[in-house]
């Protein structure tokens, strides 16, 4: 595996949801933006299995770096299945989609 050049900052998520929760309208809005935030959480997972900086990707995918940033920011950018195809493709992986049935209630 490739030698990681930059140290990842420490989150603890659980601990920031905690506090964040306590704000008016927070977790309506955190739910709203659900499977925005399970798409950017299996962008930066893919990303560090590759061990790639956001600049080796945006380099591989011949954009920026900046580009790349806001492609991992959930629900600031909704981006299009050609360039989610193309980040899959820098990061070593393919992307699927699927349509799930809703559960029968």
């Amino acid at each position: 595996m490739v030698e990681l050049k930059y140290k990842p900052v420490p989150h603890d998520h659980k601990a920031f949801l905690a506090k964040a929760g306590a704000r008016k309208g927070f977790t309506q809005a955190y739910d709203a933006l659900e499977l925005e935030y399970q798409v950017a959480g299996q962008m930066l997972k893919a990303r560090a299995r590759a061990g790639l900086t956001q600049d080796a990707v945006a380099e591989r995918m011949g954009t920026t770096k900046s580009a790349i940033s806001r492609l991992e920011s959930a629900g600031k950018h909704a981006p299009s299945l050609a360039t989610l195809k193309r980040y899959a493709s820098a990061v070593g992986c393919e992307l699927q989609v699927k349509l799930v049935p809703h559960k029968a209630t």
